[in-house]
């Protein structure tokens, strides 16, 4: 099937060139092949293009009028294939990336602001959400996920991290309490919890055999966000399980204190996806290098 395009390149290296021979030439193709398809771009168009006798060719006035229409469409695409190259080759332009709430503002925020430091033609546009999101359907160049992550053929994923978990209270809360030293002894607690996804959190617990598994516990408060979880953890309310990289300044002076350690457990992964595709454009590789750059030399991640 014919293409509306078909036959416009040769009308403008005929006319360029000046004969169907050196266009011929030019192209690779036989000079019998470059008159058809100037033949076919005429009767398309309804309208003769080229005077041809066996001296020159000359333009019609249809063919000085196409012309100039062809001219200009054709530097528009090459301007276009130009814009392509420079997006494929030069990072700039708009990323827009989503990340988990509070590890994306403490830890991978501060990743991205180096990396757009580093290209000041890079436009950030992060979002912030523990939802599972779509990333084709929602446009979105590549997001930050913590968890294991489900097979698909549309995305790639690269992991840059892993989140550790531990049960942790504050020293007042365990002096009037307790020290539990078992998970049964987790009965006789308060238990904070979170919630992602619409769905209740249940702690990561070491079984004997050396597995990870998830198991409820008694419930006292269930909060939403889990800085507010920390928040009330801090506060006396009750034990609760948090990721490691939360936590660890809050150990650090004191302000909790790990129990169950060695029960308490579980490690998930940290990855970055982004939709499949055959070339990625400059601004998202710089930006995927930048995130596993940091993975590699960050302690705070996995700590």
């Amino acid at each position: 099937m014919n293409s509306r395009f078909d036959g416009i390149a040769e009308f403008v290296a005929v006319v360029r060139l000046g004969s169907f021979t050196a266009v011929a030439a030019e192209m690779g193709m036989a000079k019998s092949a470059i008159g058809r398809a100037v033949s076919r771009l005429e009767a398309r168009l309804g309208s003769k293009l080229l005077h041809r006798t066996t001296r020159r060719l000359t333009l019609t006035p249809a063919g000085e009028a196409w012309l100039e229409h062809c001219v200009a469409a054709l530097d528009e695409l090459e301007r276009g294939e130009s814009a392509l190259a420079l997006a494929r080759d030069t990072p700039g332009g708009e990323v827009r990336i989503d990340l988990p709430t509070a590890f994306g503002r403490l830890h991978v925020m501060p990743v991205l602001l180096g990396v757009a430091k580093r290209y000041p033609a890079l436009n950030l546009n992060v979002s912030f959400t523990d939802r599972r999101v779509d990333l084709i359907g929602e446009n979105i160049d590549l997001a930050v996920r913590i968890g294991n992550l489900e097979d698909s053929t549309d995305l790639v994923a690269r992991q840059i991290g892993v989140q550790q978990t531990v049960i942790v209270g504050a020293p007042g809360y365990l002096a009037r309490r307790g020290v539990p030293r078992s998970w049964s002894d987790l009965a006789g607690h308060d238990c904070i919890v979170g919630r992602r996804q619409g769905n209740r959190i249940a702690w990561l617990m070491k079984q004997p055999d050396g597995s990870t598994a998830r198991q409820a516990v008694p419930v006292k408060h269930e909060l939403q966000d889990f800085e507010t979880v920390l928040m009330a953890a801090k506060a006396g309310h009750g034990l609760t399980q948090l990721p490691s990289w939360m936590v660890e300044g809050d150990l650090q002076d004191g302000a909790l204190q790990i129990v169950l350690e060695g029960l308490s457990g579980g490690e998930l992964p940290i990855s970055v996806l982004w939709p499949q595709t055959k070339a990625l454009p400059a601004k998202i590789r710089v930006t995927i290098d930048g995130l596993v750059q940091w993975s590699l030399v960050s302690t705070s991640v996995a700590a």
